[in-house]
């Protein structure tokens, strides 16, 4: 697909604390590569991928494709660059909450990013997929799998154990969070729901149309 070639542009955000391997599964899942080098982000950065959705009609039948240019942003962990980092959340989609499976404090903060998530999102209970990364370092583990089972299901979203190392359900996670954006934005027939940053292949954001007295309605939402 050339540049425009795509039907939907959709921003996904990385979040969890630093050093739980945010750049490493982003890099994973676009290049399909693991880079154990990688030093701490500073900020904000991103990747891209393109993809094609195809969603499943009520008997099961596959829809007709859509071509989706992913822009997967990479947030800083660090608590210094929290207000940058929070400015990023209302025009992000969906989001990829991770956390160390060897690094219990990260999952105990995973408390902290969701209430983040609640005040900063688009709306109270945006999309999200929850990660447990580094899941190939099995003679570290101090998370149990139970209990970051029950704490996703606390908060109603799918849980994944990752390795950004040897890929095992980085995609996986990415292509479930997809899922839930795309069924959202069919069952909202106006689509005023999407944030600021997502946008139609004709370049045009979907808070800039406007309602019937003239006034961006952007407070709608099937959340």
């Amino acid at each position: 697909m050339s540049d425009g070639d795509y039907d939907y542009l959709i921003k996904f955000l990385a979040l969890g604390d630093s050093g739980v391997g945010k750049t490493s599964f982003l890099y994973q899942y676009t290049d399909g590569k693991f880079n154990s080098k990688f030093i701490t982000t500073v900020g904000i950065d991103f990747r891209e991928k393109r993809v094609v959705y195809k969603s499943s009609g009520p008997d099961g039948t596959a829809g007709r494709g859509q071509r989706i240019h992913i822009q997967l942003w990479d947030t800083a962990g660090q608590e210094r660059f929290r207000s940058l980092t929070t400015a990023f959340f209302r025009d992000a989609m969906g989001f990829l909450l991770l956390f160390d499976l060897t690094n219990e404090q990260s999952f105990l903060n995973v408390r902290n990013w969701m209430s983040q998530l609640q005040m900063h999102a688009y709306c109270e209970n945006p999309d999200i997929v929850l990660c447990g990364n580094k899941c190939d370092l099995e003679d570290q583990r101090v998370v149990k799998e139970e209990e970051a089972k029950e704490l996703a299901e606390k908060y109603g979203i799918p849980y994944f154990e990752t390795s950004a190392a040897n890929g095992q359900n980085v995609s996986q996670a990415v292509e479930v969070l997809l899922d839930l954006i795309m069924k959202r934005m069919e069952r909202c027939v106006d689509k005023s729901w999407i944030p600021d940053g997502t946008q139609r292949s004709n370049g045009h954001s979907a808070t800039e149309r406007l309602s019937e007295d003239g006034s961006q309605d952007k407070g709608k939402c099937s959340c």
